[in-house]
């Protein structure tokens, strides 16, 4: 059973579905449409029959959060109301969309002109880096979302809650939105945990920034298909590069320190993919069903060629160094892509086989490009519910979304653990079949195309 639900189940007050709030709203909302969400509309916490019914059993009720959208009242005075919107962590595709539609959603619903732009992550609200805040306006971010990264900056690591939220008061900001990844909304849960210790009125929501999509129950998060789209690219160019030569192994590296969910995608969303190498299934390199061993089968049944899709994080405990952590505090992971290359190379030469190995990671390329399609919707749909959540004085909180509802996730619950592929679910069914790896891996080479399986 899912250890979140343990996890939750076994400290209900600490992990509680339930959103902090400023307190009562007792202004009329400006809102124009005029169809509010009422107070104690719920969404279920998790579209999994089965870990809800768990859930049911042991807390007497069905996990649910807070529907998000335009309340009938709100807390915060449109009138007085500074914001303030800050990007932290790596890049991801849609940040510029996320940051238009909270400075156009805060305008044309709202009226509220004062919106600061805070440069360089959370160093931007520590005065002694010296970044001056931008301002923002709907003319400011007419045409950002048509380029990809954050016209703000970005930085890892956190600062001293003290110092930022001194920020907030000296700049008379009462809502502050927080767009990140598992670290950057910790923080954010810091700042709205000072905030509360000083008895100040200031909303903190989050925007959940993960290419990786390994937030708990925030839904997918933006940028993720934008990314998929990418590295399926990419992948098609690994293919033709590996056809190009006699044993050609096409070889990609795809973002995922710890959640293989972007390898998996891409790999079904280009199912020229033979291995998909994730964070979660654990691999040999020597053996009888090592991947060494796994590609000289498939080179056996007669395939001139291999692609291989590797995760960041996987194959880990294959690899010799001493740990080492980013700026944020995340493990940073040992080159995994090189080590294949290496590997595969140095096997096939010894056994006297021609190979070539064309390693790609295009990493940066892929977090780096503009959000597209339903991505770029995800976005708009998350500034929008991030909004009306703050200007209710709902705080220390994360949006996302479960099936065709935005909710309201308590932060501690979305960064309560990483999200990791599940490897009995559909998706991870469908590498397998996409790529034919288990095949390979477990002493039989097959025929793709013919459907025919040959003793290696």
């Amino acid at each position: 059973m899912s250890s979140v639900f343990e996890k939750i189940m076994s400290d209900r007050v600490k992990y509680s579905c339930n959103v902090k709030t400023l307190g009562e709203c007792k202004l009329p909302s400006p809102v124009r449409h005029k169809k509010y969400v009422a107070d104690g509309e719920r969404v279920f916490a998790t579209e999994n029959e089965t870990f809800a019914r768990y859930a049911e059993t042991r807390l007497g009720h069905l996990p649910t959060f807070e529907k998000a959208g335009p309340k009938e009242r709100i807390f915060h005075d449109p009138s007085w109301t500074r914001v303030g919107i800050v990007t932290a962590g790596g890049l991801c595709p849609g940040l510029n969309t996320v940051i238009k539609g909270l400075v156009e959603i805060l305008k044309f619903d709202y009226g509220v002109t004062n919106v600061y732009g805070i440069r360089y992550g959370y160093a931007g609200l520590n005065p002694k880096y010296g970044y001056e805040p931008k301002m923002l306006d709907p003319d400011a971010v007419d045409t950002i979302h048509e380029v990809g990264g954050t016209v703000l900056g970005s930085s890892r690591g956190q600062q001293p809650s003290d110092i930022m939220v001194d920020t907030l008061v000296r700049m008379n900001i009462n809502v502050l939105f927080c767009i990140g990844g598992d670290g950057s909304l910790r923080c954010a849960s810091d700042i709205a945990a000072e905030v509360a210790r000083r008895n100040l009125n200031i909303s903190v929501v989050g925007i959940p920034k993960t290419v990786d999509n390994d937030l708990m129950f925030v839904g997918r998060s933006f940028g993720f298909e934008s990314a998929v789209a990418e590295a399926a690219e990419v992948i098609r160019n690994a293919h033709v590069e590996a056809k190009g030569t006699p044993h050609g192994i096409g070889l990609v590296k795809l973002m995922g320190r710890d959640s293989g969910f972007i390898a998996a995608a891409a790999t079904i969303a280009n199912p020229v993919v033979n291995f998909c190498l994730v964070p979660e299934v654990k691999f040999e390199m020597e053996g009888q069903c090592g991947l060494l061993a796994a590609l000289e089968r498939r080179f056996a049944a007669g395939k001139s060629h291999a692609v291989i899709v590797v995760a960041e994080g996987a194959g880990q405990e294959l690899l010799e160094g001493a740990e080492e952590r980013d700026a944020s505090g995340n493990i940073l992971k040992k080159d995994i892509g090189e080590f294949l290359k290496r590997r595969i190379a140095a096997h096939f030469k010894a056994k006297g086989l021609d190979s070539s190995v064309k390693y790609i990671d295009p990493s940066y390329i892929i977090r780096s490009c503009p959000a597209r399609g339903t991505d770029a919707i995800r976005c708009y749909e998350l500034a929008r519910a991030a909004v009306h959540a703050a200007m209710a004085g709902r705080t220390d909180c994360v949006v996302g979304n479960v099936g065709e509802s935005c909710s309201l996730v308590p932060i501690a619950l979305a960064t309560i653990e990483r999200q990791k592929l599940d490897t009995d679910s559909q998706a991870w069914r469908s590498v397998l079949d996409a790529t034919g790896q288990e095949f390979y891996f477990n002493g039989v080479a097959r025929d793709i195309f013919a459907g025919d399986a040959f003793a290696p």
